[in-house]
C-alpha cells in the first residue's frame, strides 16, 4: 500500500538519493559512518518499494536526532564473547551501525563454527528488517533476525498494550535465483503502514487494531491515538510476539518493549530497545547443495500454483528502479531536499 501516486512520481537514481539521504543525516547529528549506513538503509527500503520504511522514515530519524533520544554520533562496542557469539553495545545509536561494525567478524565465525549469534543492546532500529539479513544471503549464508519495538500490541487474550510491532526477518540462497527473503511483523500490520494509511485517509481492513477503548476499529487515526494494533493470527502471532521479546530484549540485555520511557525527549521516535542476528553457514551440512535444495523448494511452491515468493515484489521494484531510478513523489523530494538544507 502506500506508494506514491503516479501523476506525482519523479525518480532518481539510487546513488544520487542515497548521498541526498546522507548530506541529511550528516546536517542532522550523524557522525559521516553512521550517515552513510542509515542512508543506504533508507535508499535501499525506498528503491524497494517498501515506503514505510524509506524515506517517510526521514523526519522520524530527524525529530529523534534533534530530541537528543539517540547519538548519531555513537561508536559501537563489539565484544568477542565466544567462538560463536558477538555482543555489541550499540552506545545508544542506531542499530544498523553495530551491525555493520560487527558483520566482518559474525561471517568469520560463521564460517568457522558454522553457526554465529551477534545480540545488539543499548541500541536504536527504526527499518526495515530484510536490509539486515539479506546480504548474508548473497554470501551463501543463511541469517535470521528478529527486533522489538515500542509497546503498540495488545496481547492476544489481554486488555493493554504490551509488545512491540516485534518484526522476523529471514534470508537464505537459492541457487539459480534471488535470494528468499521475508521480513514480517507479528503484528496484524507494520506501525509504519498505519501511519501512512492516517496521512493519506484511508481505512484498515478489519482485525487490524483497536482504539483507545479497546474497541476494534478500521480507523488507523483511532489505533494511533491512544489505541493499538493486534498481533495476527491471534494466539499465534502473538506467542512468536512473546519470542521476539525474549530473544531481543531478555538475550541481549536490550529493552524489553515497554522498559524505556521517551518522555522526557519531544519528538523521539525511534524505539531503544535490542536486536538478536543468528548467521548459519549452510555449507558444513550440505556443501553446496542447500541453495539447490532452495531452489526446488521454490520450484514445488510454484509448480502447486503460488505466483509470487516472499520478497519477489522487493526484487522487481528494485529492477525498475535500477533502469529507470528511485519512485519518490515531488512532495518528499522537496521535503528531503529542504531538510538537506
Amino acid at each position: 500500500m502506500s506508494a506514491p501516486t503516479p501523476s506525482a512520481l519523479v525518480r532518481m537514481p539510487f546513488a544520487e538519493l542515497q548521498g541526498l539521504l546522507q548530506t541529511i543525516f550528516k546536517q542532522h547529528g550523524c557522525s559521516e559512518a553512521v550517515a552513510g549506513v542509515l542512508a543506504h538503509n533508507c535508499a535501499s527500503a525506498q528503491r524497494d518499494g517498501a515506503h514505510s520504511h524509506g524515506v517517510f522514515r526521514i523526519p522520524g530519524y530527524v525529530s529523534t536526532l534533534a530530541s537528543g533520544w539517540v547519538d548519531g554520533r555513537a561508536t559501537p562496542e563489539v565484544t568477542d564473547v565466544a567462538p560463536g557469539y558477538i555482543r555489541v553495545d550499540a552506545r545508544g545509536g542506531f542499530a544498523q551501525p553495530a551491525l555493520a561494525a560487527a558483520r566482518p567478524m559474525l561471517v568469520d565465525k560463521a564460517r568457522s563454527a558454522g553457526i554465529a549469534v551477534l545480540a545488539i543492546h543499548n541500541s536504536h532500529h527504526f527499518a526495515a528488517l530484510w536490509p539486515d539479513v539479506e546480504p548474508f544471503a548473497d554470501e551463501g549464508l543463511v541469517a535470521l533476525s528478529v527486533v522489538n519495538s515500542m509497546t503498540c500490541v495488545v496481547p492476544h487474550g489481554a486488555r493493554k498494550p504490551l509488545f512491540g510491532t516485534n518484526p522476523i526477518a529471514f534470508a537464505a540462497p537459492c541457487a539459480g535465483h534471488d535470494p528468499i527473503v521475508f521480513d514480517m511483523a507479528t503484528s496484524a500490520m507494520a506501525h509504519g503502514d498505519v501511519q501512512i494509511a492516517a496521512r493519506s485517509g484511508q481505512q484498515l481492513p478489519e482485525g487490524m487494531g483497536v482504539d483507545a477503548a479497546g474497541q476494534p476499529t478500521t480507523d488507523p487515526a483511532a489505533i494511533l491515538d491512544g489505541g493499538a494494533l493486534l498481533p495476527f493470527g491471534g494466539h499465534k502471532g502473538s506467542a512468536l510476539s512473546m519470542m521476539v521479546e525474549l530473544l531481543a530484549a531478555a538475550l541481549t540485555g536490550g529493552h524489553f518493549s515497554w522498559e524505556f520511557d521517551w518522555s522526557g525527549h519531544p519528538g523521539a521516535k525511534t524505539p531503544w530497545t535490542g536486536q538478536l542476528i543468528i548467521v548459519i553457514d549452510p555449507s558444513k551440512a550440505e556443501g553446496e547443495r542447500f541453495a539447490l535444495r532452495s531452489r526446488e523448494l521454490v520450484e514445488q511452491m510454484q509448480a502447486v500454483g503460488l505466483s509470487r515468493m516472499p520478497g519477489e515484489r522487493r526484487y522487481r521494484e528494485r529492477e525498475v528502479a535500477e533502469r529507470e531510478g528511485v519512485a519518490l513523489s515531488e512532495q518528499e523530494l522537496q521535503g528531503l531536499r529542504e531538510l538537506a538544507g
